[in-house]
C-alpha cells in the first residue's frame, strides 16, 4: 500500500458533517461523487454507540472514531483500509472531555482530525478554553514536525487567518473566530514550519470560503469563512498538488454550514 502513495495522487478532505446521523445521506452522496482516499470528520455529534459505522463501511471505507452525544466528535476515515490509530484526545488538561483530537497513520501519513473549541462569547470561559486549547495543540503540533515525516492537521479550527478569509472582517469584529488572539495563535503553529495548503495553492483567491453560516441567507448571498484548514508539514508539502473547496455540497438540500475541504498529494 506505501506503493500507492508514491505512484499515485492520494486525496485527503475535512469535512464538517455538523451531525453525521442528520447529514449520513449528503455524507454518503459526498463520497461517492468525490471519491477522496482519506476524509477528516468534524461534529458528529454522536455517541460511539450509535455512529453509523455499517453505512460508512458499506460505502469503502474503514474508520477510527472518537464521537460524543449530541456534541464535538472526530473521526478519520480511509478508502479500502483501517487507519492505525495513533492517538485520541490532546494531553495537558485532565478536565477536558471533549471529543475534539484524534490522529492515525495511513499509508505512511499522520493524519489528525481535529475541530477547535469556537470560543464565544469572547471574554468568558469559553474563549479561554479556546486559547488554551490551540496552546496543546501547538504543543503536539510541534511533536509532529520532530518526527520528520507527511502530516496533515486537518479539521475545523475555527479561525479565520486573515480578514481576506471573511466576508466583513468588520461585520465579525466581536467573533472569537476572527479575534487578534485567535489569529496569534493560528501563527503560531502556523510558523513552526506548516504550510496552509489551500492557501499556498490559492494565493490570490479573495472568497476562499469553506463556511457559510444558516442565518441571513449566508450561502445564498455567499458570505463566508474560511475556517476549514489543511496544515501540511515540509514533508507533506513537498507532496502538494491540488487543493479546493467542494462548494457544491454545500448547495444541497439539508447539508452541513461547512463545504468539503481537500488537498491532493502525490
Amino acid at each position: 500500500m506505501r506503493l500507492r502513495l508514491q505512484l499515485q495522487r492520494v486525496k485527503l478532505a475535512t469535512y464538517n458533517v455538523n451531525g453525521i446521523r442528520a447529514r449520513l445521506t449528503r455524507l454518503l452522496e459526498w463520497l461517492e461523487r468525490e471519491k477522496p482516499d482519506v476524509v477528516c470528520l468534524q461534529e458528529l455529534k454522536c455517541a460511539d454507540d450509535a455512529l453509523p459505522v455499517a453505512a460508512v463501511e458499506e460505502a469503502g471505507f474503514t474508520g477510527v472514531w472518537h464521537g460524543q452525544k449530541g456534541f464535538n466528535g472526530v473521526a478519520i476515515l480511509a478508502r479500502g483500509q483501517a487507519p492505525a490509530l495513533r492517538q485520541v484526545g490532546l494531553p495537558g488538561d485532565p478536565d477536558d472531555t471533549h471529543s475534539r483530537y484524534i490522529e492515525a497513520e495511513v499509508d505512511g501519513l499522520i493524519v489528525a482530525s481535529l475541530y477547535l473549541p469556537n470560543g464565544n462569547p469572547v471574554g468568558t470561559e469559553k474563549f479561554d478554553f479556546k486559547l488554551r486549547w490551540i496552546e496543546r495543540l501547538a504543543a503536539r503540533a510541534s511533536q509532529l514536525l520532530k518526527e520528520e515525516r507527511p502530516a496533515v492537521l486537518a479539521g475545523d479550527w475555527n479561525a479565520v487567518p486573515e480578514d481576506r478569509d471573511v466576508f466583513s472582517a468588520q461585520a465579525t469584529a466581536h467573533d472569537a473566530v476572527n479575534q487578534p488572539e485567535t489569529r496569534q495563535a493560528w501563527r503560531r503553529i502556523l510558523h513552526q514550519g506548516w504550510t496552509d495548503a489551500l492557501r499556498a495553492l490559492h494565493p490570490d483567491e479573495p472568497k476562499l470560503y469553506t463556511f457559510w453560516d444558516y442565518t441571513a441567507g449566508c450561502w445564498q448571498r455567499d458570505l463566508g469563512f474560511r475556517l476549514d484548514h489543511l496544515l501540511c508539514s515540509p514533508e507533506a508539502s513537498d507532496r502538494l498538488r491540488d487543493a479546493g473547496v467542494d462548494k457544491w455540497a454545500r448547495a444541497e438540500e439539508k447539508a452541513s454550514d461547512h463545504a468539503p475541504t481537500w488537498i491532493e498529494l502525490a
